[in-house]
């Protein structure tokens, strides 16, 4: 399993800040983690209806910290946009 990389990261979740991209890769999170953790903030409610076990260890921890970030996102004012 490959470790995520700055690139993978950005892919996943678009523009994120660059202290979320280097907690993500300080954490050694693997792009299938990554995945499965943008999979459960996409759509939570759909993988928990087919038996899907909650998020645990490190994928938790990646869901946490991409909602904060979304969150602190949605907050921001639009700079332009």
């Amino acid at each position: 399993m490959a470790t995520a990389t700055r690139s993978d990261i950005i892919a996943m979740l678009g523009p994120v800040d660059d202290l979320v991209v280097a907690e993500i890769i300080g954490m050694r999170a693997t792009v299938e983690e990554l995945a499965e953790a943008s999979s459960w903030i996409a759509n939570d409610e759909a993988l928990m209806n087919i038996g899907q076990p909650l998020a645990r260890g490190r994928v938790s921890r990646l869901v946490e910290i991409i909602a904060t970030a979304k969150e602190a996102e949605e907050e921001e004012p639009s700079m332009g946009r």
